[in-house]
């Protein structure tokens, strides 16, 4: 099937002055387009603020008091990039001995500023403002395509293109800039607008925002108003949910299993470090209450078993892979780990400051991923470490923020997929 792109007639291929106009594209552009600089930021909340208040560091440290709620996702709402639940607020709140509408911001507050909120969180992420402004118009050029052409349906993009729901609702809302997208998506996106490479794509796009076809779908992309309203309505339910009785059986998220990295309770300072290094997802045996009578034999066994040693590796390669370098040291594994596990020093925080850079992670190369945890794929140049997820057809996704990456888990070889089944932070 063949789609003109944007109800015109395609252009040529071959034409030179085309290929000149669309390495200036950028440049061009009858008006400023206005963009949301922190349109990803829909939860801005005081959890930083109470916590260095309170005199911990670091995330991770509160991370060690909320077992239910997993290290990464506590970043992302700490970070405005999700909304948290209302049993997860009281829960944060808990440990930062607070009540948990103090957590809230009111946004319509005229004290509040969205970048003086952002810059301690987010102040060295921002994007290329020219790289900004693209993926904004090809956001509104591809809904306005997709509205101009009734066949155009998800499930068409999916079969056709190869461009999953999730992949596009990110492309439809600018949220990743174009030339991070991998060269499937790219060369789909191409397909879609009938172009026959970046220049030629970049021209068809700015020439429709240039005759002013984009005009009425602009607004729709990146407009800081829709964040605004969304965030607004969000924080009032979760003010009226948590001003209510708590309702833990519907709000709090059950524990879930080593799918996601959790802290442990444990000691803290100076008496937590030991020349031994213990895993977060093990308590030291000092520490263990004595088991009830449910326990099996064989639980009381594992607990009573000899230290799981495993070798360390790690050393930093180009593109945020990692060499499987041995690191000359050992680090404690959690015993319910397989025989192969060992430690991965993470050396950069390529999953963003969810995962800090001074990481030691627990691999088992016996273990499948599950969504909400991490994965280590072997590639042919080094290991890569992957935030897992599910799309909604259940496909597995893996992606890393430095560099940005989305890859699909389900292609991979089992054989070269490990799941990091606890974290040691140095």
């Amino acid at each position: 099937m063949t789609h003109k792109p944007l109800g015109q007639k395609a252009l040529s291929h071959k034409s030179p002055e085309l290929q000149k106009r669309g390495a200036k594209a950028l440049a061009a552009g009858p008006a400023a387009i206005e963009i949301d600089a922190y349109r990803t930021l829909v939860f801005p909340n005081r959890i930083r603020k109470f916590r260095k208040q309170l005199n911990i560091g670091s995330l991770l440290e509160l991370s060690e008091k909320l077992p239910a709620i997993t290290y990464i996702r506590l970043s992302k709402i700490e970070r405005g990039e999700i909304f948290a639940r209302a049993g997860e607020l009281r829960d944060i709140a808990g440990a930062l001995g607070i009540d948990a509408e103090e957590l809230l911001i009111d946004i319509d507050d005229a004290d509040f500023d969205i970048a003086a909120w952002a810059d301690p969180l987010h102040g060295g992420d921002r994007t290329d403002p020219e790289a900004e402004r693209f993926a904004v118009l090809l956001a509104a050029a591809l809904r306005r395509r997709r509205a101009a052409d009734d066949t155009l349906t998800i499930a068409a993009l999916e079969q056709e293109y190869g461009i999953a729901p999730v992949i596009l609702s990110r492309i439809e809302n600018a949220l990743k800039p174009f030339e991070r997208w991998n060269e499937e998506i790219r060369t789909s996106l191409r397909r879609l607008f009938a172009a026959s490479d970046d220049a030629e794509l970049f021209a068809i796009v700015n020439d429709a925002h240039m005759r002013g076809d984009l005009d009425a779908v602009l607004p729709m992309v990146a407009n800081p108003q829709l964040r605004i309203t969304k965030s607004r309505n969000r924080i009032a339910a979760l003010r009226n949910e948590l001003s209510a009785a708590p309702r833990e059986d519907l709000e709090s998220p059950a524990p879930t299993g080593t799918g996601g990295l959790r802290a442990a309770p444990g000691e803290r300072g100076a008496s937590r470090r030991t020349a031994l290094e213990r895993p977060l997802l093990d308590q030291p045996l000092g520490k263990r209450a004595a088991p009830s009578p449910a326990v099996s034999a064989e639980e009381i066994a594992a607990q009573h078993a000899p230290l799981h040693l495993v070798p360390v590796y790690g050393s930093p390669l180009p593109d945020g892979l990692i060499a499987r370098t041995p690191a000359g040291t050992q680090v404690e594994a959690p015993r319910s780990s397989g025989p192969r596990t060992y430690g991965l020093r993470l050396g950069r925080p390529t999953l963003g400051a969810g995962l800090p850079g001074r990481s030691i992670l627990l691999v088992d190369p016996d273990r499948f991923p599950s969504a909400g945890g991490l994965a280590v794929v072997t590639e042919e140049q080094g290991l890569r470490v992957l935030s897992v997820t599910l799309d909604r057809q259940g496909r597995m996704l893996g992606y890393s923020e430095n560099p940005d990456l989305e890859i699909a888990i389900d292609e991979i070889d089992p054989v070269n997929l490990g799941t990091v089944v606890a974290a040691l932070f140095e």
